[in-house]
């Protein structure tokens, strides 16, 4: 635990609230590095001040970006009629947008409800993209801007690696947590262990591999999400023809299998992914790892990434409409944010109120 903001707690007395609980604001890292996205650059601006905007709808949205890109990420979220009394800029610079995997993730304490956060490892899924210096200091500073507890871990982890309901349970991927590239020392036993410590999990349930195209290795926040303590969305591929035909399936018949901490069993809900996004000849990827699934929950709204594919998204949206009664859903189109690697919450992480 950082001496800045010592502490006589333990991780062990706090716990990650699930993403519909009460928020506090949604963090983004701005794109400001264009070696980081030399072909989407300027694209990306105008997509970060829309996303941006949308989330000031419901909460206030806290940017990290080196100090010099200030004025203009004021400029992008103001030309998208943001409201402007809940955007925080913060002198936080990074490599690379994806504030889900190398920022912070919040946790409360279980009595007191305070808030803690933990800092994680992050080496841009197993070393693929260098640098990661300035992503990996991201939840450090983010500890200091806002004077609280910080719990470090030597173990790799990336939040959109996980998933949880709030109630103890947390989904994963054997294709991420177990794969070399990250943890070669640690067993499986060992990276149970220091999650359920640091996250106030009682209960981990594997599935073994993500979607096509997927930069890191199969985040399970393109696959599986719960939006509830005892129901979860998950993906399904129709086409048996499709690449993700058989890891989709496979994990739907999997997830017959999940419970809660009480041992009741947890609903099955499947969504049909989008057609497949395919890039220019010649990009790094056959495949665009597009998903509904990788949409944000903030106060009162979830945005969800669309994919210019008309009836396909309206239906998704529909769907998750009702997935989410009360809340208002706002589809986003995310091409261009998935030409990169991700979507809506590749981008962001949300801090519990």
């Amino acid at each position: 635990m950082s001496a800045s903001n010592a502490t006589p707690d333990s991780s062990e007395n706090y716990y990650m609230p699930a993403e519909w609980a009460p928020q506090e604001a949604v963090w983004l890292s701005w794109p400001a590095n264009r070696d980081s996205a030399p072909e989407t650059h300027e694209v990306l601006q105008a997509k970060f001040g829309e996303i941006a905007a949308a989330i000031t709808k419901f909460e206030p949205v806290r940017i990290n970006a080196a100090g010099d890109w200030h004025k203009r990420i004021w400029a992008a979220i103001e030309a998208q009629k943001g409201d402007m009394s809940k955007v925080e800029l913060y002198e936080h610079p990074t490599n690379d947008v994806w504030c889900r995997d190398h920022g912070p993730i919040f946790v409360k304490h279980k009595e007191m409800g305070k808030l803690a956060l933990t800092d994680w490892q992050f080496n841009a899924w197993g070393g693929k993209f260098p640098p990661w210096n300035l992503d990996n200091e991201v939840p450090e500073r983010v500890a200091r801007a806002l004077d609280v507890p910080r719990f470090s871990s030597p173990m790799i982890l990336e939040g959109g690696s996980i998933e949880v309901n709030g109630d103890g349970v947390l989904l994963t991927t054997e294709a991420v947590l177990l794969n070399k590239n990250r943890n070669r020392d640690w067993s499986r036993k060992e990276i149970e262990a220091e999650i359920k410590r640091h996250l106030g999990i009682s209960s981990i349930f594997w599935l073994r591999e993500g979607i096509e195209g997927d930069d890191t290795d199969g985040h399970i926040d393109d696959i599986t999400r719960f939006i509830r303590e005892d129901v979860v969305l998950t993906m399904v591929e129709k086409r048996q023809s499709d690449a993700n035909y058989r890891i989709l399936e496979e994990n739907r018949e999997k997830l017959a299998d999940l419970r809660t901490t009480k041992g009741g069993k947890v609903e099955v809900l499947t969504l049909e992914m989008p057609e497949p996004l395919v890039p220019k000849a010649g990009w790094r990827l056959d495949r665009l790892p597009g998903s509904y699934a990788n949409f944000l929950i903030v106060n009162g709204g979830v945005l969800v990434p669309v994919f210019d594919q008309g009836k396909r998204d309206d239906h998704a949206l529909g769907f998750i409409r009702e997935c989410f009664p009360g809340r208002e859903v706002i589809g986003i189109e995310s091409s261009d944010i998935v030409f990169e690697g991700g979507a809506l919450h590749c981008i962001s992480q949300q801090q519990p109120r």
